[in-house]
């Protein structure tokens, strides 16, 4: 199996944010879609699988780790069968640092497929709640969706931040070492691993929070599901659009393009390429 080293990892990067840029419009919005319906998928599914552990402080850390093991089906089906991921395309900065991406295209390029995201993530959010699948466990899952979303949308601007700083270095490393192999088996096994630490650790997601705040809003209006949730009505009336967009999204995105443009596209571009 041959496994390319930091410096081709690079020039790879590099070449698949010309392709990417490169893309027409349509393609890169239906990709987008796809890829926030990807990440969406893992999400709910992770919630789904570990609401239980997660509801009982003795058992959090399991829960948090059960729920790593989930998640990264979605980053999977993001690099496998094909997607524009927000978070992970903010390595096309390599192509700009090595002066062959525009950053008016990076930029163009990072607009259209958060929105594709969005869009995506929010058609499964809708759908989980359409389905009453919520309602399992006796109301638990929904009561955790309407917890996790509350959560993520009471966060302070700095912390949401910093989260999001460690969530997509990670994230973007997993990207990264997935291009070091070329075979199937490598490429998932460098994305379970780094992602299931990313989750397990309870960082955020830009991508992954349009579906699970989307979600607990959906989820809070059935009353069941809001009393399983274990939350005060002014702990459910924090959660709302306003509040995931100005304190979750905002922040959270600021710091996902620090982590993965900053701390994996720029600091390899310093350690491997800067002085050529």
């Amino acid at each position: 199996m041959e496994i390319l080293p930091p410096a081709r990892i690079f020039e790879y990067s590099v070449d698949i944010g010309i392709l990417k840029t490169g893309r027409a419009f349509r393609s890169t919005v239906m990709l987008a879609f796809l890829a926030g319906a990807f990440i969406a998928f893992g999400a709910e599914g992770s919630t789904m699988a570990a609401a239980g552990l997660l509801s009982r402080n003795e058992t959090y850390g399991l829960g948090r780790a059960l729920a790593g093991t989930v998640f990264g089906v979605g980053l999977m089906l993001v690099l496998i069968a094909g997607g524009e991921l927000f978070t992970g395309n903010c390595l096309i900065i390599t192509g700009v640092l090595a002066k062959k991406v525009p950053v008016s295209k990076m930029l163009a390029n990072w607009l259209i497929v958060y929105l594709g995201n969005f869009a995506g993530g929010l058609f499964i959010a809708w759908l989980m709640y359409e389905t009453g699948l919520f309602s399992t466990g006796g109301g638990l899952t929904g009561g955790m969706t309407v917890r996790i979303a509350a959560g993520k949308a009471a966060l302070p601007f700095w912390p949401a931040f910093a989260q999001g700083v460690l969530c997509n270095w990670l994230v973007c490393l997993a990207v990264w070492v997935s291009f070091a192999s070329k075979e199937l088996p490598g490429k998932l096994l460098a994305c379970f691993f780094i992602i299931f630490l990313f989750v397990t650790s309870g960082f955020e997601h830009c991508v992954a929070n349009m579906y699970y705040v989307p979600a607990g809003i959906f989820a809070k209006t059935n009353e069941a599901w809001a009393a399983a949730s274990g939350l005060s009505s002014a702990q459910t009336d924090g959660l709302n659009w306003t509040n995931f967009f100005v304190k979750n999204l905002l922040p959270v995105t600021l710091g996902n393009i620090t982590g993965g443009a900053g701390m994996v596209g720029g600091l390899y571009w310093i350690g491997l390429k800067a002085k050529e």
